[in-house]
């Protein structure tokens, strides 16, 4: 072996310093290749210590060595996919995955891998090909990537249907009982959405919604440590960002809930939801700039949803466009009679009608207080679109 080589081969650790067990088992592997580095069950249980510690440099090294001194076998190119699904060279991963498929290798396990490659490029009819019974019996993670892809295709009773069906086979997996508190959310049932959420104990997407039914019920307190929880397992969970800048708004820290609300609503990009609570957050910040600009994003991703148009009625009315403002609640209450916008628009036009200069501060008064809307301040207003997850089903 060369000294680059043995430079290289040296254990992970755990982030803390100390090697873990499976660190520590990679590295007397690795100790006893010194002794006898042309042993091809040795280099075999190298190359799979290597991946477990996703350790590329040394795993790209054992697999060199064994391909040169034997015809690399079939669990040979599964690990070698794996890596490369890992490291996200995803073609790569494919076509080693599809050549298994071919030499006979058409196992759940390979199916499922395609799956979640084509679930990462947003490729979701080829997920449900691909998650299949079989795939769906032996791979519990299958159940929740099936849920999602029909979820995300808009499929929603068909998602909630089998997701129903997949929890009698994997009734405590925290992956499925998310995605299906996610789907029952999406389609405005809360309680449904709860259920699913309370069986979990864990999951970023059940944490969040354990956090969205805490924070709607009992408050920020224990709502912002269940989104933290979910952003530790899964920093990009955008509907965990949404959540904790609802948790700021509701405790009236609206600098503080801007950025959270703007990281959620960049992941989500086109969840309407995600933008309009940015849009009143900046709206209660008094940035109405700022505020029309989310409230633009929101519309450009769709035209025909209410509460996009109820909040630019009301910008239109806190700067004074009151004919404007009264097309906007027009056409938000013809949208949806129960529009909050729509109807805060309205309550602000009929006190500043003919004195647009008493818009102003009936719009400082909307920020805080409620305006006769359901007797919920803007605040609480928001906290409930959060909660119905992506707010056009």
């Amino acid at each position: 072996m060369s000294s680059s080589q043995r430079s290289s081969e040296r254990p992970a650790d755990d982030g803390q310093g100390a090697p873990s067990e499976a660190a520590l088992h990679f590295a007397q592997l690795l100790g006893f290749l010194e002794l006898d580095p042309e042993n091809i069950p040795l280099l075999k249980d190298a190359i799979a210590a290597a991946l477990s510690v996703s350790d590329f440099d040394n795993f790209d090294l054992l697999l060199s060595r064994h391909n040169k001194l034997a015809e690399p076998t079939n669990p040979i190119r599964n690990l070698e996919g794996i890596a490369a699904l890992r490291r996200q060279r995803f073609d790569e991963a494919i076509s080693i995955f599809e050549r298994l498929r071919s030499d006979g290798e058409d196992v759940p396990a390979v199916r499922f891998n395609l799956a979640w490659i084509a679930a990462l490029q947003m490729r979701h009819e080829d997920v449900l090909s691909l998650t299949d019974e079989a795939v769906i019996a032996g791979i519990p993670r299958a159940a929740a990537l099936r849920v999602q892809a029909l979820h995300h295709l808009g499929q929603f009773d068909e998602a909630l249907a089998a997701g129903q069906k997949m929890a009698e086979i994997h009734p405590h997996d925290n992956y499925l009982l998310g995605a299906m508190s996610v789907a029952a959310m999406d389609v405005d049932d809360y309680e449904l959405a709860k259920y699913y959420a309370s069986k979990a104990t864990g999951g970023s997407d059940a944490l969040t919604t354990q956090g969205l039914v805490s924070l709607y019920e009992n408050g920020a307190l224990e709502a912002n440590g269940l989104f933290d929880r979910a952003l530790a397992e899964h920093p990009d969970a955008p509907r965990a960002w949404l959540g904790k800048g609802l948790c700021f708004l509701a405790e009236g820290d609206v600098d503080a809930a801007i950025p959270c609300l703007q990281k959620g609503a960049e992941i989500f990009e086109d969840h309407l939801g995600s933008w309009i609570a940015l849009g009143w957050t900046h709206f209660i910040r008094k940035d109405l700039a700022e505020a029309r600009k989310s409230f633009d994003i929101a519309l450009s991703h769709d035209d025909n949803f209410a509460e996009t148009h109820g909040g630019l009625a009301v910008l239109d009315v806190a700067e004074g466009h009151l004919d404007s403002a009264k097309r906007r609640a027009e056409i938000a209450i013809r949208l949806d009679r129960q529009c909050f916008g729509g109807m805060l628009a309205n309550v602000m036009l009929a006190e500043a009608r003919g004195n647009p200069e008493l818009a102003k501060k009936i719009a400082d008064r909307a920020m805080n207080t409620s305006m006769g809307v359901d007797g919920k301040t803007l605040a609480e207003a928001m906290i409930g679109l959060g909660v119905k997850g992506d707010a056009r089903h």
